[in-house]
């Protein structure tokens, strides 16, 4: 992967490069044609020479050199079946049509069989520049667009939990550019949310950030060209998409969800701790409350209906893990109101408004009336 001005360059080398095979192919005339077309046979072989450095690098290196030794090997092996044809079959165009064929066949196998085996090679038993390759490999982290909008891949990027090198494809960057300029205003600051976390990110000065042109014409969905993404540079996904997760891990891509890292940090609470939860509404069964903690996750109160718009101490019963997150049992005991804690004095009582500071009462403040 490189940078754009890095690619301009590489362009231009590519350009000089086919220029001088065709000036060299209209100067020296190999081809026994006219100049022009001398020089136009050059081009087009100049440009399959670029085409072909082009596909070349995107390879790892291990597939380069298993190619290599397979290639060397399959050589090898066509000299000795040339030494056959050559005393089996007399001189002339079969015997030469032969041999270039096997030469041909056994260098194009063990060409594709050397690469395909390539990933079977330990470099890092090699040491010096091939100890790194796996390791350099594996350090490339790719994001999505529903976890650019996001924005806490950000917030553990500045933390310093994340490391290696963040790629960030041109076409999720296109995604993120017409969602900023959709008519929708929600999608339009969705949008412009996105482009000002890619601007957080590259700000950090531990994480390395990458844009890079490969792109999948063939694929249509930007969640496919993810996945293609990933197989080519074996990285991973940064995600919060339930679905891409899914459709990654079965093909074998590994994915880094942010839902279920935030899943994973939510404090652990056990059945039969006190906790201080404000009643937000009611539950859909009878005489209960709901509340939610800082995180978001839900607290269901049971005896808790008449208790909304205030904040009790409530005993934990259970907790419930699901798919979207974990649900907290718990059960208010309206007895506990008038007892006094006795904790109490290590905290500050809670404030009350100046007109209800001769009510306060230090027992059942939030008793309902009878």
């Amino acid at each position: 992967m490189v940078s754009g001005r890095s690619q301009v360059e590489i362009m231009v080398v590519r350009l000089i490069f086919v220029l001088i095979v065709a000036i060299t192919c209209f100067l020296i005339q190999p081809f026994g044609l006219p100049a022009v077309l001398d020089a136009g046979v050059g081009g087009l072989i100049g440009l399959a020479i670029v085409l072909f450095e082009w596909k070349l690098r995107r390879v790892s290196l291990k597939r380069l050199i298993g190619a290599a030794i397979g290639s060397v090997l399959g050589i090898f092996g066509a000299y000795l079946f040339a030494l056959v044809i050559r005393s089996s079959i007399p001189e002339g165009h079969t015997q030469s049509f032969l041999q270039i064929l096997v030469m041909l066949l056994m260098a194009y196998v063990g060409l594709i069989v050397g690469a395909n085996k390539g990933d079977l090679l330990n470099l890092a038993a090699l040491g010096g520049i091939f100890g790194g390759e796996k390791q350099s490999r594996k350090s490339y982290k790719i994001l999505d667009t529903s976890v650019i909008i996001d924005g806490r891949i950000a917030d553990i990027a500045e933390t310093g939990f994340l490391d290696g090198t963040i790629v960030i494809p041109q076409f999720v960057l296109r995604e993120l550019q017409l969602v900023a300029d959709s008519a929708d205003s929600l999608k339009r600051n969705r949008g412009r949310r996105g482009l000002d976390i890619l601007q957080r990110l590259q700000k950090v000065a531990t994480l390395q950030i990458q844009i890079v042109e490969d792109d999948f014409p063939a694929v249509r969905e930007v969640d496919l060209k993810l996945i293609e993404l990933a197989k080519l540079y074996e990285g991973k996904i940064i995600t919060n998409d339930f679905n891409l997760n899914k459709v990654a891990q079965l093909q074998g891509v590994e994915v880094l969800n942010i839902n279920e890292l935030a899943n994973s940090l939510k404090p652990i609470v056990l059945p039969g701790e006190i906790m201080k939860v404000f009643i937000l509404k009611e539950g859909k069964e009878y005489n209960q409350g709901v509340a939610y903690l800082d995180d978001g996750t839900m607290v269901v109160v049971d005896n808790a209906r008449k208790m909304i718009g205030k904040t009790v101490d409530i005993s934990v019963t259970s907790v419930l893990q699901t798919t979207a997150g974990k649900m907290i049992f718990g059960k208010w005991d309206e007895r506990s109101v008038g007892r006094v804690d006795p904790r109490s004095h290590l905290s500050a009582p809670p404030a009350t408004a100046p007109g209800d500071a001769k009510k306060a009462q230090p027992v059942a403040i939030d008793q309902p009336a009878e």
